[in-house]
């Protein structure tokens, strides 16, 4: 199993709309970076993310699983561009902030801190295990 991390600003996709999409999940669209579409094509069903809020709030709020591999998106008209289908899966205790991240010197090469615009990036093993334990998982 890989860990990633996907990028979300609540005011356009929240954390609560995920969950209310249930155990079927929802499409993980309108990503339209290279590196960011390399990561989701390297996505596996069973494969975690930490659902980030960007921009507002700046944390990790949940975990979600993926439900279905790589496809083409629907909303991109030029044909370049993949999707994944993403499924909550549950919540972080404690909300882990960028300010807590950056505050944990054992994260300090973890691609939220490295590639920080990148909305789609990947996640160590080791950083899945403590960002879980400071979410208070």
């Amino acid at each position: 199993m890989k860990y990633w991390l996907v990028k979300s600003e609540p005011s356009v996709w929240s954390w609560d709309q995920q969950v209310a999409k249930g155990k079927k999940g929802e499409a993980w669209t309108g990503v339209r970076n290279h590196s960011a579409k390399l990561n989701m094509m390297a996505m596996k069903k069973g494969d975690r993310a930490f659902f980030y809020h960007s921009n507002e709030g700046k944390e990790v709020v949940g975990i979600v699983e993926i439900v279905k591999e790589h496809y083409p998106d629907p909303t991109d008209e030029s044909g370049k561009f993949v999707c994944v289908d993403i499924a909550a899966d549950k919540p972080l205790k404690t909300p882990v902030t960028l300010v807590a991240v950056k505050a944990e010197k054992k994260l300090a090469e973890m691609a939220l801190l490295k590639l920080s615009r990148l909305s789609v990036q990947p996640v160590t093993a080791e950083e899945w295990k403590l960002v879980c334990k400071m979410g208070g998982l």
